[in-house]
């Protein structure tokens, strides 16, 4: 039987953050823990980076673990940003960086296996929050110790 007044607390076993600021998102850029952010949400590609490791195609990837690479994205579509190639007059992806995983070649291949279903900018599996877009560092002292701690606060609009 529950005790009167005492309140339950959160249940830190299945408790996820859900706002990131850059900074966290910069601090896991290696191939062992790979972080990127794009439109505003932050992904773990750690998973995608040890199921193609030594893949010449993940190497547009790990240049940019940590990385903001909205750039990479239409904002409407969600899906990498495209052009006509002048050589063919056809819409391919932009990949100024080169090719990585699961974009197509640029001419048919035989060897490209297209059997992975959604790509992973596609996939929610490997978001683990959010972009903060705004935050606010704050200074708290306690003036009996003089223990100073900062903290830096997401800021929602």
């Amino acid at each position: 039987m529950p005790r009167r007044g005492l309140v339950a607390g959160p249940e830190f076993e299945h408790f996820q953050r859900r706002y990131f600021t850059p900074a966290e998102v910069a601090q896991h850029n290696q191939p062992e823990d790979l972080w990127v952010s794009y439109l505003g949400r932050v992904y773990d590609l750690t998973p995608l980076a040890q199921e193609y490791k030594g893949n010449l195609l993940l190497k547009p990837i790990l240049e940019v673990a940590g990385q903001d690479i909205s750039h990479w994205f239409d904002p409407k579509t969600k899906d990498i940003r495209k052009h006509i190639d002048p050589l063919t007059g056809c819409l391919r992806y932009c990949t100024p960086r080169g090719r990585f995983v699961h974009v197509p070649p640029l001419l048919p291949r035989s060897d490209w296996a297209n059997d992975f279903g959604k790509p992973w900018w596609q996939r929610s599996c490997y978001e683990v929050g959010r972009l903060s877009a705004r935050t606010r560092t704050i200074r708290i002292i306690n003036t009996l110790t003089s223990q100073e701690h900062t903290l830096e606060l997401h800021l929602e609009i």
